[in-house]
Order: C-alpha cells, then sequence, then structure tokens
C-alpha cells in the first residue's frame, strides 16, 4: 500500500486555489473546491501535457494547450480532444494536513 504525503496544511490551500505533489512519480495536483478538496494526475490524456496552468471553471480544469477538459471531482474527461480519463487519487486530512496517494499499484 502506497504512504500518504503531505501536500499543505488545510491553511494553506484556499478554495479556489491547487498544489501539486510528486508521489513516486507521479505529478498529482490536489484542488479545494469549496472547502472539498480533490486530487487528480496532472496530465492530459490528450497529449500527455500538464493540467495547471489551464484555467479552473466551477469543478472543472481546463488543458491549456487543446482545450480538453476534466471533471476535478471524478477525473472525466469531458470534452474532444480528450477521451480517457485522467487517474483520481484519495485525498485525506490528517492532523491539519492535507494528504494524497497514489492507489493505482495496491
Amino acid at each position: 500500500m502506497a504512504d500518504w504525503v503531505t501536500v499543505a496544511k488545510v491553511g494553506e490551500l484556499a478554495p479556489g486555489q491547487w498544489h501539486t505533489v510528486d508521489v513516486d512519480g507521479a505529478q498529482i495536483v490536489v484542488f479545494n473546491l469549496g472547502g472539498e478538496y480533490f486530487a487528480i494526475e496532472d496530465v492530459c490524456t490528450h497529449d500527455g501535457g500538464q493540467l495547471t496552468g489551464g484555467t479552473v471553471e466551477g469543478d472543472q480544469i481546463v488543458c491549456p494547450r487543446h482545450g480538453a477538459r476534466f471533471c476535478i471531482r471524478t477525473g472525466a474527461a469531458l470534452c474532444a480532444p480528450a477521451y480517457e480519463p485522467v487517474a483520481k487519487f484519495p485525498v485525506h486530512i490528517e492532523n491539519g494536513e492535507i494528504q494524497v496517494r497514489d492507489d493505482r499499484w495496491d
């Protein structure tokens, strides 16, 4: 089972903000959507580029290169040119710290 990795303290990630962290070679981005935390892989499944740098609109992130949209809550691809979802990761709060882990290989 993968270890939990601290991303930030709860007060450091305000609603509407995001933060990336490397977890065993995977770039994971954690979003604060209205006080709830969600984590997806920071990679567009269309071309392999980073999603961060794109705009966040509600619970969606728009890829900065070709405009593909992904649901931050589920990782689902919402429009072309991306058709495959991005990986979604578990997030929890431990002692006031936001933590994430890559559970794909558990």
